[in-house]
């Protein structure tokens, strides 16, 4: 127990340094004397507990000698030495307090009692109002200081790539399992680019357990995870960064993640955030984990489902449904723009569910003649393009259209002839931001539970697989990212000749 020690409330000495602490600064000579008048004095001995974290309290503190630490759920967040001003945020907010402070050795202490502060017989209201908003200013740089909570960050994630249904709940389930486990999980703030600028703003703290939130709210970044699991689109990423793809870009981040003391790096993301992953896992030691989650529309990691793959074919397929009852009405010919940048799974799958007539994929072989002929005949018909179809070829000659148009270009000079209206839709992007479905948010509870096992069992430059219904996951090795799809559903996707 600390021991109360009596002193003299108008010592030269004292109002000088009280003159000097944060929330007195604009206090005058008579101000001051108000303050030390309703003062408390206490000695600590070494390591003694001065505050602790989740205490209801009603008192601040003045270190008047000695040094004393502030730690937040285990970690030393900040030092207290003669002059400064702690535990002023239970006066405000009559809140728990969120840390624990403890002596570093003997130390001296002066005690304000909050309840002081509104009674007009021991503090006068004007001096109380200068108090409290000294108190704010001083709250308002506390929480600044905050900021070397990232200095050493355990679990580091970072979302990147092209918005896809299902980064968001990927992220939340994560933080959950892996906090439950004892891990400490931290977010980029826009992906790769935040690996870049390695400021305080770039990284955030994701807090799943709601009480852990609450005792840390007030310092800067500090996400409450939970909401994520029902989040549209990718709340920590920017748009595309392809400067990550230079070499001194690459060497920059691995020295900034080094810096931040990090112990996992795991991507979440499609072909591009893992081929930036890879690149990083060259050039960080092995003591650092680095692990990947796939969430990509288009279902561009080869070799397991992917995360966002499902809502975004059911997505696509509804929206192909709706194409083809209005080419039934008015008796019109669609030509679809989807996603499908190389293979061609989400174009291709879409497809399928809906029942459209024809899927155009980059590794299509099509005889374009005996299709221009099929659709001469044709009241109506939907076709859909992957959005890659003869990307290059589109390139080489300048054309400045879509893959729908250049297919349509195609069948008029391979002798389309039909009175029918033709309408050629581009890559509609609302597909994105779809809520993630039932099918999706599994899958993300699933890689993220091998991802723990993984980390647990110190696993490195691995990926969490799901497919035919199987958890199990494959090294960065293995990692294809070509989209491939089986022939014999393209085949499945052509009802106008075969």
């Amino acid at each position: 127990m600390p021991v109360e020690k009596a002193f003299n409330h108008n010592d030269h000495n004292l109002l000088k340094m009280l003159g000097g602490v944060h929330p007195f600064t604009d206090l005058s000579s008579a101000e001051l004397h108000e303050i030390a008048a309703v003062l408390q004095k206490y000695i600590y001995k070494n390591s003694e507990v001065v505050i602790r974290e989740g205490e209801k309290g009603t008192t601040a503190f003045i270190v008047y000698q000695g040094h004393f630490s502030l730690e937040i759920m285990g970690r030393l967040v900040r030092a207290f030495s003669r002059g400064d001003f702690f535990g002023e945020i239970a006066l405000i907010d009559n809140q728990p307090r969120m840390g624990t402070v403890r002596a570093v050795g003997k130390g001296t202490l002066f005690v304000l009692d909050g309840q002081d502060l509104d009674n007009e017989d021991r503090i006068s209201s004007a001096t109380a109002k200068k108090v409290f908003k000294g108190f704010s200013r001083l709250v308002t740089t506390y929480m600044r200081e905050g900021a070397n909570l990232y200095d050493k960050m355990d679990v580091l994630l970072l979302q990147d790539g092209g918005c896809a249904p299902g980064y968001n709940p990927a992220t939340a389930f994560i933080s959950e399992y892996l906090e439950k486990a004892g891990r400490e999980v931290y977010i980029c703030s826009e992906g790769f680019r935040s690996l870049i600028g390695n400021r305080t703003q770039d990284f955030r703290r994701l807090i799943y357990n709601r009480e852990k939130y609450r005792k840390m709210e007030q310092l800067p970044g500090v996400v409450f995870s939970p909401p994520l699991r029902e989040s549209r689109g990718a709340d920590f990423r920017s748009e595309r960064f392809p400067e990550f793809k230079e070499h001194e870009n690459q060497q920059k981040a691995a020295v900034n993640i080094l810096s931040r003391q990090v112990n996992v790096l795991v991507g979440i993301g499609g072909n591009g955030t893992f081929a930036g992953m890879a690149a990083l896992s060259r050039l960080l030691p092995e003591t650092v984990q680095v692990l990947f989650i796939p969430v990509t529309i288009d279902s561009d990691i080869y070799g397991t489902d992917c995360i966002g793959e499902f809502t975004g074919v059911e997505i696509g397929a509804e929206k192909i449904r709706c194409y083809m009852a209005d080419s039934r009405t008015h008796k019109r010919i669609y030509i679809i723009e989807m996603m499908g940048a190389h293979g061609g799974y989400h174009a291709l799958h879409s497809c399928l569910g809906a029942g459209a007539h024809l899927a155009v994929l980059p590794s299509s072989k099509l005889d374009v003649k005996k299709i221009a002929a099929a659709l001469s005949k044709r009241e109506n018909a939907v076709i859909v393009v992957a959005e890659g179809y003869k990307s290059e070829e589109r390139g080489r000659s300048g054309f400045k259209g879509n893959a729908a148009e250049y297919f349509y270009q195609e069948l008029k000079a391979s002798g389309l002839k039909t009175d029918q209206r033709i309408l050629c839709e581009p890559f509609s992007r609302d597909i994105r931001g779809a809520a993630p479905n039932n099918l999706d948010l599994m899958l993300a509870q699933r890689m993220a539970r091998t991802l723990l096992q993984l980390i647990q069992s110190g696993e490195t430059k691995k990926m969490p697989v799901v497919l035919s219904g199987k958890d199990s996951s494959i090294s960065f090795e293995e990692i294809r990212t070509d989209n491939s799809v089986q022939s014999s559903l393209s085949n499945l996707a052509n009802r106008l000749t075969s």
